[in-house]
């Protein structure tokens, strides 16, 4: 089986490979190249539907995209659908380090958070889309090298340490994306 993975970002795709293969070994998934279509959505479900329709339009092949980012439970879920662009630009430190300059003065009590995504899965038959939710909370200043986007300042629940410090198995075992993209494996595996 094909899919299409409609991201620019190669840390994703790289993700996506590791999740999925384990549970559909003889899934080939391959990215998307067109143009991106503009996120005008305001959720993670539209901004996730967006994308996937227009790889799968360009394409005619089954299709799937994700948004995801963190939601700050005291900035009222922001950044949210604009952590990627959170300081103006795609820059994942610039990012970091604006978030925490705006919780400077919040305790690590009310630092609550969680990375969400949700996965678009576009095909002939329609539209299915899957969500993971991995609660944590922001940490006091950037850890670890690991990952990619929020991880090195996200400290998932029941850990003391960052997602950037987590091993890749762990944190592709327990992710928001691991979540969704298992859910998209478990309804794919049924046909």
């Amino acid at each position: 089986m094909e899919l299409i993975f409609a991201t620019g970002n190669k840390h994703k795709l790289a993700e996506a490979e590791f999740i999925l293969g384990a549970s559909l070994p003889r899934l080939k998934l391959l990215p998307h190249e067109g143009p991106e279509p503009v996120e005008s959505g305001v959720t993670f479900l539209e901004n996730a539907a967006i994308k996937a329709r227009a790889a799968f339009e360009a394409t005619g092949q089954p299709s799937f995209a994700d948004d995801s980012g963190i939601c700050v439970e005291v900035m009222g879920g922001s950044p949210g659908i604009f952590s990627a662009i959170w300081a103006g630009g795609r820059d994942d430190a610039v990012n970091r380090q604006l978030l925490l300059d705006q919780l400077t003065d919040i305790s690590s009590e009310h630092r609550t958070a969680s990375f969400v995504c949700t996965i678009a899965l576009v095909e002939a038959s329609g539209e299915t889309f899957f969500t993971g939710v991995w609660p944590g909370s922001v940490a006091m200043r950037v850890s670890g090298d690991g990952g990619f986007g929020y991880d090195p300042v996200f400290i998932p629940e029941g850990f003391e340490v960052t997602a950037a410090q987590l091993e890749p198995e762990v944190k592709s075992s327990l992710s928001h994306r691991a979540m969704a993209m298992n859910q998209m494996a478990s309804f794919l595996s049924k046909r």
